[in-house]
């Protein structure tokens, strides 16, 4: 027994003391690594810097981000979560180049950055964030007007070889190669912006959330084949958007490289029709809206590539005089429309979460 009790925290082997801080927050982390110098070694250790959430940290400041670059931040950071001080009484932008600039240098397998509440007006252009970036999330930000704006000619002296004479080549100014692009209540965010989207070789992904200041005008533009076209895109996902918007995107004219797509919010159904000219998608979520099964298997029911369809927290509105028919299969509500849309797409996987009926409902 005295053996027993004369086993502490030391006794253990690293990982386990790693795997241990491993559910602790960065405050805390912090605070830990104050114990002792063996702790403190421990703290610096990447494996607990893969994922960093600072937005649940109150009050960080610049001084805050500089000191745990210095001190924490290296080469095992993955993730990047901050939160700015839009609703701070200081406000004002505390990102600035010179720390962006150390972060790429310091973090170069950073693959994740999210930022929320964060005045980004003080940088010019996205291509001041670290070029490692695959996905790029902004949360109830501000821009400025050219931030998403990459320059095509970037004029950079060469030497030629074998003539031993200057020449000037073009090279994209903006080396980020991002992938995935969320914005989730970005009032800032213009046509301008969504414009400027079409130069990003690399996007796949586009997330827009109640962007409220995206115009119908904007929205056919980005559609293939509008002058700003986004060309490259497999997913796309709107949210929050309004029935002339919905009505407006442009789908109908066909999006050949579409293969995901999401739809999100009130008014859904505008968007659903234009749904019959995108031969080629192959997986479909709406989610928080309310729809009428006719309209699902009227818009759906073309699809023939169409291999995953989620419905998630949807509301369906069906006629008073089919409630006791939909009474009859109490453990499976949507058995009449997963049967009619399993007929239709017999090779599509039809997933229903959290879904209710509305009886008598418009």
């Amino acid at each position: 027994m005295d053996a027993v009790r004369a086993y502490t925290l030391d006794c253990f082997p690293e990982n386990i003391l790693i795997d241990i801080l491993s559910y602790l927050n960065v405050r805390e982390l912090i605070r830990n690594g104050r114990v002792c110098k063996r702790w403190r070694a421990l703290i610096k250790d990447q494996r607990l810097w893969r994922t960093v959430d600072l937005s649940t940290w109150k009050r960080v400041t610049s001084r805050v981000l500089w000191t745990l670059l210095r001190q924490y931040l290296g080469r095992g950071v993955c993730s990047l979560h901050l939160r700015g001080l839009l609703q701070s009484a200081r406000g004002g932008s505390f990102l600035s180049e010179p720390w962006l600039q150390t972060l790429s240098s310091k973090c170069p397998r950073l693959r994740r950055l999210t930022l929320t509440q964060t005045d980004l007006r003080g940088l010019h252009s996205c291509s001041l964030l670290p070029p490692s970036l695959q996905v790029l999330e902004l949360r109830r930000c501000e821009l400025s007007p050219g931030f998403f704006t990459q320059n095509p000619l970037n004029l950079v002296k060469t030497v030629q070889k074998g003539l031993g004479k200057e020449s000037r080549t073009t090279s994209s100014s903006c080396s980020c190669v991002i992938g995935t692009l969320i914005l989730d209540n970005v009032p800032s965010f213009t046509d301008q912006h969504l414009k400027s989207l079409s130069s990003w070789d690399h996007l796949r992904r586009l997330e827009l959330r109640d962007v409220l200041r995206v115009t119908v005008a904007g929205l056919k533009g980005c559609a293939p084949p509008g002058p700003h076209a986004l060309k490259h895109l497999t997913h796309l996902e709107l949210e929050g958007f309004s029935r002339h918007q919905m009505a407006a995107l442009g789908l109908a004219d066909g999006w050949a490289g579409l293969e995901q797509l999401t739809l999100g919010g009130r008014e859904v159904a505008p968007g659903l029709f234009c749904l019959n000219r995108l031969v080629g998608l192959r997986c479909l979520r709406l989610r928080g809206c309310r729809l009428t099964e006719t309209l699902v298997l009227r818009s759906c029911g073309t699809l023939k590539e169409l291999r995953m369809l989620e419905f998630l927290q949807v509301e369906f509105a069906i006629e008073a005089e089919r409630k006791d028919s939909n009474e009859r299969s109490e453990n499976d509500p949507m058995s009449g429309l997963r049967q009619a849309l399993s007929n239709l797409l017999p090779k599509c996987s039809v997933l229903f979460t959290q879904c209710t009926i509305i009886v008598g409902a418009d």
